[in-house]
């Protein structure tokens, strides 16, 4: 026993100092792939490096458990033990880094997409996840059987999809509108049954949309992924404001034009939320029953600035036909009597 002191004092000191070792080669490391990761543009080197940092330390710990078993003979029972350390210890390696990956993507792209609610809801599922996923491999590899926790864990999640049938669906929408972003809070969005307004925050069970009115429409996610939605910020903000007009047969149609496009270029530049350096459009389409029509395109910075454009455009363009004697017509039916029926009503 006492030849046996010196020796197991002599390798523990030598895997204290290699533990040490290891530590301060981490972090000279870490700081010098933290200088080199601010440089860079792209924000993946600083996520994965951030999530190496807590994690590298098991890896050590596992080294020096290793090195522990190399340098000393132990017995079947001691080995069993340090071997579940090294493996366990290998394991949280894993876990700790899937995690703070996880948890740093989410704090940088989840967030702009999701509510606080909904970032802290889907944050915690997968993390429980990630964690119950290590612990089960932790237990099997010691020898413990993870099947009846696996049939127990199928057996209560049936039941809970079960019962929160409808909760679920809209969770799992939200996920989809939170990944896939078919709407973005502050996008201006129109339903198909008419409703339009800003998306004010997308939660994990429905979407607020404030309307212009200002209130506020709740929408469950399962019912806003499955109805057609107008996005009238995708893909961009920008977007052309068609305006209908009509003119008289006996109207020059160049003139008619030119003054259309004067008009809209004027808009265009002193109203605010016109694109000055859109140039106007104006484009006859139809012969209608007491007019000629013809669409007016003019280009607004977004959605809500198109009502301000329109409402100009017609005031201006109507002074302005009046001031050159162009007619906007309204219908007008003519009756044609024969000379029979003029009788009969006079009779």
């Amino acid at each position: 026993m006492s030849n046996n002191i010196p020796l197991i004092t002599s390798v523990s000191i030598v895997v204290i100092i290699w533990l040490l070792l290891l530590w301060l080669l981490k972090r000279v490391l870490i700081r010098r792939l933290r200088n080199l990761a601010v440089k860079t543009r792209s924000q993946w080197d600083d996520v994965v490096l951030e999530a190496l940092v807590f994690p590298a330390n098991f890896l050590i710990i596992a080294s020096g458990l290793a090195l522990f078993t190399n340098l000393l003979d132990l017995s079947s029972g001691t080995q069993k033990v340090v071997n579940v350390a090294l493996k366990g210890s290998l394991i949280f390696a894993m876990v700790f880094f899937a995690d703070s990956l996880i948890r740093n993507l989410m704090r940088i792209y989840g967030g702009k997409a999701l509510g606080q609610v909904s970032h802290g809801v889907i944050k915690g599922i997968i993390r429980g996840f990630i964690i119950g996923i290590g612990v089960l491999i932790f237990l099997d590899l010691i020898g413990i059987s993870i099947t009846p926790i696996l049939a127990s864990l199928g057996i209560g999640s049936l039941a809970v999809a079960l019962a929160l049938q409808d909760t679920l669906g809209n969770f799992f929408a939200g996920i989809y509108v939170a990944v896939d972003q078919p709407v973005r809070i502050g996008d201006f969005i129109r339903l198909e049954t008419g409703q339009e307004g800003y998306v004010t925050d997308i939660g994990w069970r429905s979407t607020r949309v404030r309307m212009l009115p200002n209130n506020t429409v709740i929408i469950p996610n399962a019912k806003l992924m499955g109805s057609v939605i107008t996005n009238y910020y995708l893909p961009e903000k920008e977007l052309a404001v068609l305006i209908e007009v009509g003119v008289h047969y006996a109207s020059d149609l160049n003139h008619v034009e030119r003054v259309v496009i004067e008009v809209a270029r004027q808009i265009q530049k002193s109203v605010a939320g016109g694109v000055p350096e859109f140039g106007p459009l104006v484009r006859y389409h139809t012969f209608g029953e007491s007019s000629i029509n013809f669409t007016a395109v003019l280009r607004a910075r977004e959605f809500t600035d198109g009502y301000l454009l329109k409402h100009e455009f017609i005031k201006v363009l109507h002074e302005r036909f009046q001031k050159e004697g162009i007619v906007i017509p309204f219908p007008t039916r003519t009756l044609v009597l024969s000379p029979e029926s003029i009788s009969k009503v006079k009779s």
